[in-house]
């Protein structure tokens, strides 16, 4: 094979940027919902597309989030004496359907209603749809933090509500993988939605019992939270058996029962227990509001223990 510039650096080269400064993705077999972790103003994108719809796409999903004003450039069969270039605007995008031989380069521009959102741990909670089983901001931050997530590592959450520690751990990283284990159908749909919202919607989310899916899943994760169910028999001990050697077993606890699981655990097997308490204040004039404090452990498998 020969060398020969490829298809981002011959866009940022006609868009004149630097391709260093450059998101790179790919819409291409894959959910157009995945540009949406990437949304933020001033961002520049190289999307390599699917075919000749993905332009108009993309303009509808950026005016639809608030990214109206952004700027798209359709650049097709670049490189060759066919190629051509199409300029616009994502909320007056009019222009007939692409070739499918096309890369786009997207500079985008917020309006008024965009919402940007950080990719670090602690988005607000009503960044995502829930019935209230919801790993809250403060204490997420925290238990991201613990789980410590590192590019092309794995995820498995499990009581996962509504999917905000495998969705935050997700947006760490593009080669970032998680599974979410729930097995409420309500909560699950809510998982899948919180997903795309947030970008990745190539989250796996496995319907059912979080004790059967430690026998059902296969591999082994790099990390695991439980974050529902600490208390059930043979959980922890289940999850801390699934790990890989070197992995992370996080897990939180607001009821008495499941403070003693967790303490009983971490005298069988090591690790670092920590009271998390946040006070909240609900008004100018109200005190502090005591929210129920979080036993939070942390344990990292020996990597010479494979039990």
């Amino acid at each position: 094979m020969l060398p020969a510039p490829g298809a981002v650096s011959l866009a940022c080269a006609a868009m004149g940027w630097s391709q260093s400064d450059v998101q790179v993705i790919t819409l291409h077999g894959r959910p157009l919902e995945s540009l949406n972790r990437y949304l933020a103003p001033g961002v520049r994108i190289v999307a390599l597309t699917h075919d000749g719809e993905t332009p108009a796409q993309v303009a509808n999903l950026l005016q639809q989030q608030g990214y109206g004003a952004s700027r798209l450039t359709v650049l097709e069969h670049l490189g060759g004496p066919l190629q051509r270039r199409i300029d616009g605007v994502a909320c007056n995008w009019n222009h007939p359907r692409a070739a499918d031989l096309n890369t786009l380069s997207l500079e985008l521009i917020a309006d008024s209603t965009a919402r940007p959102l950080t990719r670090l741990a602690g988005l607000p909670d009503d960044a995502f749809v829930h019935d209230g089983q919801l790993t809250k901001r403060a204490v997420r931050a925290v238990t991201l933090s613990s789980l410590a997530p590192l590019p092309g590592q794995t995820l498995w959450d499990l009581g996962a509500g509504a999917g905000s520690i495998a969705i935050e751990w997700m947006r760490a990283h593009e080669s970032c993988l998680a599974v979410a284990v729930e097995r409420d159908a309500q909560r699950a749909e809510r998982i899948e939605r919180n997903a795309r919202n947030l970008g990745v919607p190539r989250l796996n989310i496995h319907m059912g019992d979080s004790l059967e899916a430690l026998d059902l899943l296969s591999g082994m994760p790099d990390a695991i939270f439980v974050g529902g169910g600490v208390s059930a028999p043979g959980l922890l001990q289940a999850a801390w058996r699934r790990l890989r050697p070197g992995g992370r077993l996080v897990a939180n606890a607001v009821t008495a029962l499941s403070a003693a699981a967790l303490e009983q655990f971490q005298q069988d097997y090591d690790g670092e227990l920590i009271i998390l308490a946040v006070q909240n204040k609900v008004s100018k004039v109200s005190l502090f509001e005591d929210k129920a404090p979080i036993t939070h452990y942390i344990g990292t498998k020996p990597l010479e223990n494979n039990t």
